[in-house]
């Protein structure tokens, strides 16, 4: 199933980026300030001595430099997505008289070939994550600029979950849903 969060993958990507190219100029800055990169003599300075700035501009520096980092570690973690795995469900009422093995991803496709029947549905995805014991359903849903997007919650929650869960022998099923309308304006709904 596509990430409801279509910008996490370009923003761990870039976050990447950055952080390289920091990695690399703080290397070559460190290799040069201890003599191991020899690109500019130690007694020759870099600018004139007339731009050098006062003292307090490099402990301002450092500490930006600091929180810049602690930010950006921050957002690189707010990108990874904590959901619950999905896998295959191990259904048994008395072991001894054998067991269901079910794989989860599956036993959303059925619901997802019923929901792009609907009427301004393009396409589908669901992600049948958690246990069998305490599931959780995550349902992505592509439509048309001017579908009914009220009927089709109403739809999703009075004909396609509760045939999920008869099919599954569960008395409830929390539902994640993300409508996706076709100009780009989405609307979570949970």
């Amino acid at each position: 199933m596509a990430s409801p969060n279509r910008p996490a993958r370009l923003n761990r990507t870039l976050l990447l980026l950055v952080a390289i190219v920091l990695l690399a100029a703080a290397a070559f800055t460190l290799l040069s300030a201890s003599g191991v990169l020899d690109l500019v003599p130690a007694d020759q300075p870099l600018t004139p001595e007339s731009l050098s700035p006062p003292t307090w501009v490099a402990y301002v520096t450092v500490v930006v430099a600091v929180v810049v980092g602690l930010l950006a570690l921050r957002w690189l973690l707010a990108q990874t997505q904590r959901r619950a795995p999905t896998g295959t469900w191990r259904l048994e009422d008395d072991p001894a008289t054998g067991t269901t093995r079910l794989d989860a991803q599956a036993a959303a496709g059925p619901l997802v070939d019923e929901v792009e029947t609907y009427p301004g549905v393009h396409r589908a995805s669901a992600r049948l994550a958690g246990t069998a014991t305490r599931p959780t359903l995550h349902l992505t849903v592509g439509t048309e600029d001017a579908a009914d997007v009220a009927d089709l919650r109403r739809r999703i929650d009075t004909e396609a979950v509760p045939r999920l869960c008869g099919a599954l022998d569960l008395a409830h099923l929390p539902v994640e849903l993300l409508i996706r309308l076709d100009d780009a304006r989405s609307a979570r709904l949970s």
